[in-house]
């Protein structure tokens, strides 16, 4: 009770600090690009908006849909990560490094091959579609041989699913010269995000967003062990489909949004356990503030590295993910996750 007592309060500390540190980068994201804006035109461009002023249309159409879908995507992954994490037991799970993401980019691929007049809500379901299908490949190679499902396979088949999909995606790209109109979706940019890309995957979001806190509770008794869970009287199988369900929803609107970025889903989850321990309905929201937190400093950064030009926020994102990946790695002393 006093460990609970304990988390709980580093929660409190962790939203506190995470939220106030959002509302900094966003302010930050807001006022510095390209060119540097004042306070003033900041605020006249967000509550004032006339469209006939350049710096306003800056503010309002370019920098403000930009900074809320780093938001979308940022709490998206980290969610979807501790979802998957704590549905699968699996400490290294990530909707990039599993694959998921590399399905999604895949069934858009073929949708601008075929459909190129697709709307972004059917973008949408392709997206999704192809992110189910990664799920199941995923699961399918996994389950191939003898013994149960364990961490490494979910690994390993994650990473030959993300391997194939990603070589077949370059393939088609520049045998059919999609390379420009690809390339959202193949390094994770943000940089011509528009209104109606927010807009139309802000309803997803929602969707996914609210799922997942909804189901907390119950991801917290299913990390007790699936015969616990059951004594408790929970429907495991229920579970697990409505986890999936989330991480696919959250993983498809990210990509449809920036396109496909990794590590987002597996730094978040192990730095918020880290503090709040493993009560899904303490980490969920502590995922949410400093994965949006997270992806608003990252895109912020990749704007001004290099002004006026750009670093995919892809790139950057895998640049600080790969060392960390190795170091979850070499922690990991068994096949287990108490997550």
């Amino acid at each position: 009770m006093k460990k609970q007592k304990s988390n709980f309060q580093k929660f409190l500390v962790l939203m506190t600090f995470g939220l106030i540190l959002l509302a900094a980068a966003s302010s930050l994201f807001l006022l510095f690009g390209a060119e540097h804006t004042a306070f003033a035109d900041v605020m006249n461009g967000l509550f004032h908006y006339d469209e006939e002023n350049f710096i306003h249309v800056v503010v309002h159409d370019i920098r403000l849909p930009r900074l809320l879908a780093d938001i979308m995507v940022g709490v998206s992954l980290a969610i979807a990560g501790a979802v998957m994490q704590g549905n699968t037991k699996n400490p290294m799970a990530d909707s990039g490094l599993m694959g998921i993401s590399s399905g999604s980019v895949f069934a858009i691929l073929l949708m601008l091959l075929f459909v190129p007049d697709a709307s972004r809500l059917e973008r949408i379901g392709y997206s999704f579609i192809g992110a189910a299908a990664a799920t199941m490949l995923i699961y399918g190679i996994a389950m191939i041989g003898r013994g149960k499902i364990t961490s490494d396979r979910m690994v390993l088949a994650g990473m030959a699913i993300s391997t194939l999909f990603g070589s077949v995606t370059t393939a088609i790209m520049l045998k059919d010269g999609l390379s420009a109109s690809m390339m959202k979706y193949s390094a994770g940019s943000s940089s011509n995000t528009q209104w109606l890309d927010v807009t139309v995957a802000a309803p997803f979001f929602i969707i996914g967003f609210v799922v997942s806190i909804l189901i907390s509770r119950m991801l917290t008794v299913l990390n007790l062990g699936e015969d616990v869970s059951r004594g408790l009287g929970a429907n495991v199988k229920f579970i697990k489909f409505l986890s999936t369900v989330v991480v696919l929803v959250l993983s498809a609107t990210a990509v449809i949004i920036i396109g496909p970025v990794g590590y987002v889903g597996l730094m978040v989850p192990h730095i918020v356990r880290y503090f709040v321990g493993t009560d899904y309905r303490l980490i969920l929201p502590s995922c949410a503030a400093l994965g949006a937190l997270f992806v608003v400093v990252v895109d912020f950064l990749a704007r001004v590295l290099i002004a006026p030009r750009e670093f995919p926020i892809g790139v950057l994102i895998t640049i600080i993910g790969v060392p960390f990946f190795i170091f979850i790695s070499r922690r990991q002393k068994n096949d287990s996750f108490a997550g």
